[in-house]
């Protein structure tokens, strides 16, 4: 099977108000999974400061994509500090080099067509603000990969400790790790050990930064091999996730201006006006591989009411994937503004009643 038929990363970006019935009675298939699959599911639920759900919240995860808050994150303190400045312009040539296709969903791609229409690309480059931004509202790996690259790893892992997340693994170049499953066999990539791994990786990022006919190599990548890839993301869990969401959605925990950089990448959900007439603050990063579905919300309505909550679901299978990301718009929500009694219904469910 070719990439683009197996991976596929989840892009979540409009939560307006759901009107049409059918979706309304969907709000509920997601909490009948939770409830059905303890195996699979974990969640967290945290509003106006009480747990109003906590099924397997301390289970670890892959992340996916989600793990890009904590490169946001370090993003955002970076750019507080001066080191780095989000009007400095990118040659989109650099972010190029990450990009891998049929690996994204038509991520980059999209950023890419979205940035130039809207005038924001000068001359090929586009502002570095604008790829962190990218990497949070579609989901580039591409951008993503850059930043890494940029920020640095040490700097990123160290957000970890700052963040007092203790279960957290390390980050490390997941978009190169492509490229160390690219023609192995299983066999052969199960005796590796993670740290080798992560060593195959770092080698692979510099020939994809250096080399700009390298990602044309990587073309054979089996599905059990991207089922080892999958399973090797960096992991956490969903209380840690609820924890940062809690930080951010706090306001009190961060700096002045690193929560302002924080908030210009984390709430693009906000550039639609629908949901600036309820929503003060809100910010969501998910991510999805064949196997693994995982989101991590927050959002203060302008009543004041906040709310945290990240699930996290993994060895899935293909149908069970594509029916949960069908509902997850509706069950989030349900959640948020608990229209016609949706959120109660949800928390009955979960509490098995």
């Amino acid at each position: 099977m070719n990439i683009k038929s197996a991976l596929v990363i989840l892009i979540s970006l409009i939560w307006g108000f759901v009107n049409n019935a059918s979706a309304q009675q969907e709000t509920l298939v997601i909490a009948d999974f939770i409830k059905n699959n303890p195996e699979k599911s974990a969640m967290y639920l945290v509003q106006n400061g009480k747990v109003l759900a906590d099924i397997h919240s301390d289970r670890k995860s892959p992340l996916a994509s989600t793990v890009k808050i904590i490169v946001a994150i370090e993003y955002a303190t970076q750019a507080a500090a001066g080191k780095i400045s989000p009007a400095a312009m990118i040659d989109t040539v650099e972010l190029g080099k990450y990009y891998m296709p049929n690996t994204d969903g038509g991520a980059h791609p999209l950023w890419l067509a979205t940035m130039q229409k809207q005038g924001l690309v000068n001359e090929g480059k586009v502002s570095l603000e604008e790829v962190a931004k990218g990497m949070i509202n579609f989901s580039s790996n591409a951008n993503t990969e850059y930043l890494l690259d940029l920020l640095g790893l040490e700097n990123i892992n160290a957000q970890l400790d700052k963040l007092g997340l203790k279960e957290h693994e390390k980050l490390y170049y997941f978009v190169s790790a492509l490229a160390v499953i690219n023609g192995k066999a299983l066999s052969e990539l199960e005796k590796m050990s993670l740290s080798e791994y992560i060593i195959e990786t770092n080698k692979a990022h510099e020939q994809f930064k250096n080399d700009k006919n390298y990602k044309s190599t990587i073309k054979n990548i089996p599905l059990d091999a991207q089922k080892v890839w999958s399973d090797r993301l960096v992991r956490s869990t969903p209380k840690e996730y609820v924890s940062i969401m809690q930080k951010i959605n706090g306001r009190k925990f961060f700096g002045e201006k690193v929560q302002r950089n924080i908030d210009i990448v984390m709430e693009g959900i906000l550039a639609n006006p629908v949901n600036r007439q309820w929503l003060a603050h809100a910010g969501m990063k998910g991510g999805s591989t064949l196997w693994v579905l995982t989101k991590s919300c927050y959002a203060t309505t302008t009543t004041g009411e906040t709310t945290e909550f990240a699930y996290f679901f993994n060895n899935l299978t293909i149908a069970e994937s594509i029916q949960l990301r069908k509902n997850m718009d509706s069950f989030e929500l349900a959640i948020l503004n608990n229209r016609d009694g949706k959120r109660d219904e949800i928390l009955e469910i979960l509490k098995g009643k």
